[in-house]
């Protein structure tokens, strides 16, 4: 099983990202996918995880991912080191970040520009999430476009598909 966990603050779409996902392997990729998460009575921008996991058979375990193959961080303030801590063997965190990163367990992309640019805001769920699966094709990008376009609006699903091609286009023969 794959296990995915998503850590932003809450109204910058971390959940949406997740549910995307999960919509993308169960519907578009014949996987079982379980996406959903967690947080508290906080307000707008306090930390929220979200999970998702999939698999090729069907999902029992509904609980959090306690280690995880990838961490997506959509907002580098969320960063820290111990969450190093919370990866498999071999698992790598997503941080969104206009710095170069020299540790071989993150991968950095700056999602802000690139979603302010394509957006017209820094909402960077949608960026991060196809860092995710450009890096790793946990699902295709044809799968990622359809998923996108069933969860949201169509203004909105425009908009975010546009931003999925350009980072593929971007990411084609580079390892991030």
């Amino acid at each position: 099983m794959i296990e995915i966990t998503f850590l932003g603050r809450g109204g910058q779409g971390a959940f949406t990202t997740s549910r995307i996902l999960g919509a993308a392997a169960s519907l578009y990729e014949n996987k079982y996918a379980l996406s959903f998460p967690s947080f508290g009575p906080e307000r707008r921008g306090a930390p929220v995880f979200a999970y998702t996991k999939i698999d090729k058979v069907p999902i029992r375990n509904r609980s959090q991912c306690e280690f995880s193959d990838y961490i997506v961080i959509l907002d580098e303030s969320l960063y820290h080191e111990s969450l190093h801590n919370k990866l498999k063997p071999g698992g790598k965190l997503i941080l969104n970040t206009s710095k170069e990163k020299s540790n071989s367990e993150i991968i950095s992309f700056d999602a802000t520009k690139v979603a302010q640019e394509y957006l017209g805001v820094p909402i960077t769920n949608t960026a991060m999430l196809t860092v995710l699966v450009a890096n790793t094709q946990l699902v295709s990008k044809d799968s990622l476009l359809a998923a996108i376009q069933y969860d949201m609006p169509e203004r909105i699903a425009s908009k975010n598909q546009k931003l999925v091609e350009y980072i593929f286009t971007y990411t084609k023969g580079v390892r991030l």
